[in-house]
């Protein structure tokens, strides 16, 4: 199995004025109080390490006294603008318990645990740098994919709601032996499934620690679900593999469970299915699809260099010339869309 490697980190694409018109015209954007620089003025930090103190890449930050209480307040309404579409009256029993800052990844963002002091049951949610390429991947996820997803943007700041589940690094590491024979084959499905829906939609870099996987208890059973955390890669590089999770070595456990439990018909059924999904989704929302397609199709969120590989790329993968002629990566994201619901699933190694 070869390694997909990334070489650079990429750049943060400012929200475009049509994109921002899409956003609040489907009710993603609000007017906080609180924005991303302004959580930025703390004054100290410890590092947090998980329960076998191995460090987690997240700090517990500090604030002034003399800006603590704002800096609570102003979280407490943006939870309520989140949560409830800004109704203040739960403000009086809510507090937070910690802000978090970490210091990987693209987009550096803030962890917010905010807690209900009338039952002690707590929520987290987390204040990014608005990327646009994340803010695309949020909204295609939450279009074509079958898991619903709730963000709000503000001018240079993106409030996002925290994704359940279990981490799938720590899913492989910890809790994959212990399953059955028969979890094992079902949560190979489930990534066949994954692994179609990101080449579909173009989401890349999806390493076992970009995504959760969620176990749900069914009756006599446990079943299984992978979804994303991480949509910093939507649309932005030029490598097809980049688009495939099968491809990266941190999910090579996950392919050779495929490859050992899964037959090649089964797999292509499994592929068919995803695509079935998806041409459904499309068709109940197309009016908002074609709006984020005719968006995306002139926005700059990629290089000319990878733009010009993925032609080249989905030129030959679907035999099609027609990508060349592209120079956004919208276009080959909406023509690629297109192209994989009309083809026969393939064999793709």
């Amino acid at each position: 199995m070869k390694d997909v490697k990334i070489e650079f980190r990429k750049t943060i694409y400012p929200i475009s004025k049509g994109l921002n018109q899409y956003l609040q015209k489907y009710n993603r954007t609000t007017k906080v109080t609180l924005e991303y620089e302004d959580l930025m003025r703390f004054t100290g930090c410890v590092a947090l390490e998980d329960k076998n103190g191995n460090d987690t890449h997240w700090l517990g930050l500090y604030y002034p006294d003399s800006e603590h209480q704002e800096i609570q307040d102003n979280l407490n309404r943006i939870y309520t603008y989140l949560h409830s579409d800004g109704d203040e009256d739960s403000l009086p029993y809510l507090v937070v318990d910690s802000i978090d800052y970490c210091t990987f990844g693209n987009s550096k963002p803030f962890r917010i645990r905010v807690r209900n002091i009338l039952n002690d049951n707590y929520t987290n949610f987390y204040i990014k740098q608005a990327d646009a390429s994340r803010v695309y991947g949020l909204e295609l996820e939450d279009i074509l994919s079958p898991h619903r997803i709730n963000f709000l943007v503000y001018k240079n700041t993106l409030i996002e709601e925290h994704i359940s589940g279990i981490p799938g690094d720590v899913f492989i590491n910890n809790y994959l032996d212990k399953c059955t024979d028969l979890e094992k084959s079902q949560i190979a499905k489930e990534f066949v499934k994954f692994n179609e829906r990101c080449f579909i939609g173009l989401l890349g870099d999806m390493r076992s620690y970009n995504y959760v996987v969620i176990p749900i208890h069914d009756f006599d059973q446990v079943i299984y679900r992978i979804r994303p955390i991480d949509f910093d890669q939507q649309c932005y590089e030029g490598n097809l593999k980049v688009y495939r999770p099968q491809y990266f070595k941190e999910n090579k456990v996950m392919v050779d469970m495929v490859e050992s439990r899964l037959k090649p018909n089964s797999i292509v059924q499994y592929r068919k299915e995803v695509r079935s999904l998806i041409t459904k989704r499309i068709s109940n929302s197309s009016k908002r699809f074609r709006d984020l397609m005719k968006i995306i199709k002139v926005d700059s969120i990629s290089t000319p260099e990878n733009i010009k590989q993925l032609q080249s790329g989905f030129a030959r993968f679907y035999k099609n010339p027609d990508y060349l002629n592209f120079t956004q990566m919208g276009e080959i994201l909406d023509k690629a869309i297109h192209d994989s619901l009309k083809e026969k699933p393939i064999n793709q190694k």
